[in-house]
C-alpha cells in the first residue's frame, strides 16, 4: 500500500498541471467571465422568485412578507382538470413540432446535399432560412390572411379545382389547429435547422463517397450508409437538446394563431399561467406551473439522455 507521504507526490504533478492549464489559457477565461455572468444574471439570479410558488403572493405583501403555504399551490395545480387538459396540448404540439423539425430537417439536409448546381443550392437555401428571421407576428398574419375564408389563398385553390364548393373557416377548426400551428413552425424553422447538419455532410471524408462510386453504389446508396450514419451522432445530441423544449410547448406562436373558437386546442401552459397570473391574479400559482415546466423538462433531458447512454449513442453526460 501507498504511504501518505507517496500520495501527495502523486497528486502534487496534477495539481501543478492544472494550476499550468489555467495560466496558458487565462486570455480565455478573462474572456468568458462577462457571459458567465450574464449567464447568471439572467438565468439563475431570477431563480430567486420560485419562492412565490410556494407562498400566498400578493403585490402589496411582496415576497418577503407574503405568508408561506407550502406545496397548496402545486396540489390545486394538480387537482385542476384544466390543467391536465392545457398540459395535453403542450405535449401533443411540442411532440409534433419535434417528430416534424427532426425529421425533415435531416431529409433537406440530405437532399440539397446531392444537389450538384450551386446556384441551385444556394436559392434553395436562402428561401428556408428566411421565415427564421421574419417575427412571428408577422408569419401569423400571413397564415391567417392565406387561410381566411373571405377570399384566402388556399380556399380560392381548392374552390378553382373543385374540392370545395364554399370556402372553409380553417382556423375555426379545433381539430385542425395542432396540424396547421405544426406545418407553420415547421416552415419557419425548416432551413435553420439544417444548417448544422449540411455542416457535418460536409465534413465527412469524401475519400468514403469516392470509394462507394468505385465500388458501384448508386446516389441513394452512398446517402443511406454514408451520409446518414454520419450525421446521426449529431442528430441524437440535438434530439437529446430539443427534448427538453417539448414541454416548453411556446407561447407566441399559440397566442397570435389561436382565437376563442380553437381555445380548447391552442391554450398550452404558457397561456395557462399567464391567464392565471394577469387576468386572476394569482401570480404563486402561474410560477408553480413555471417551476413544473423547469423541473419536468430536466427529467425528460435526463431520461433520453440516459436512453442514449445505453444504446451507445451520442449523449450529453
Amino acid at each position: 500500500m501507498k504511504s501518505i507521504a507517496s500520495t501527495k507526490q502523486d497528486n502534487a504533478p496534477n495539481k501543478r498541471s492544472f494550476g499550468r492549464k489555467i495560466i496558458m489559457q487565462r486570455q480565455l477565461i478573462y474572456m468568458s467571465v462577462p457571459f458567465v455572468l450574464l449567464i447568471v444574471l439572467f438565468s439563475y439570479v431570477p431563480l430567486w422568485g420560485w419562492i412565490m410558488a410556494f407562498q400566498r403572493y400578493t403585490l402589496g405583501k411582496g415576497i418577503k412578507h407574503s405568508p408561506f403555504v407550502g406545496f397548496d399551490n402545486f396540489v390545486a395545480l394538480f387537482q385542476d382538470e384544466q390543467f391536465y387538459h392545457v398540459l395535453r396540448n403542450t405535449l401533443a404540439m411540442g411532440l409534433l413540432q419535434l417528430i416534424a423539425g427532426f425529421v425533415c430537417a435531416i431529409a433537406l439536409a440530405l437532399l440539397l446535399n446531392e444537389v450538384r448546381f450551386v446556384w441551385f443550392k444556394r436559392v434553395i437555401q436562402t428561401i428556408t432560412y428566411i421565415p427564421h428571421f421574419v417575427s412571428w407576428v408577422v408569419i401569423a398574419n400571413i397564415t391567417l390572411t392565406m387561410l381566411s375564408p373571405d377570399d384566402g389563398m388556399l380556399n380560392r385553390i381548392l374552390m378553382k379545382l373543385g374540392i370545395i364548393q364554399e370556402p372553409l373557416y380553417f382556423m375555426g377548426e379545433e381539430k385542425w389547429f395542432w396540424f396547421i400551428h405544426t406545418t407553420v413552425s415547421l416552415w419557419k424553422e425548416l432551413g435553420w435547422s439544417t444548417i448544422i447538419y449540411l455542416a457535418v455532410l460536409v465534413g465527412l471524408n469524401p475519400e468514403q463517397y469516392e470509394a462507394a462510386e468505385v465500388d458501384g453504389a448508386s446516389r441513394f446508396q452512398k446517402m443511406w450508409y454514408i451520409s446518414i450514419p454520419g450525421i446521426m451522432p449529431t442528430a441524437i445530441l440535438l434530439l437529446i437538446l430539443n427534448v427538453g423544449w417539448i414541454i416548453q410547448g411556446g407561447f407566441e406562436s399559440q397566442y397570435l394563431l389561436g382565437n376563442p373558437i380553437v381555445v380548447d386546442y391552442s391554450e398550452v401552459l404558457d397561456l395557462y399561467a399567464l391567464r392565471y397570473s394577469t387576468q386572476l391574479g394569482d401570480f404563486s400559482f402561474g410560477v408553480a406551473i413555471s417551476m413544473f415546466k423547469s423541473v419536468v423538462s430536466v427529467v425528460m433531458v435526463l431520461a433520453v439522455n440516459y436512453l442514449a447512454k445505453k444504446t451507445n449513442q451520442s449523449r450529453l453526460i
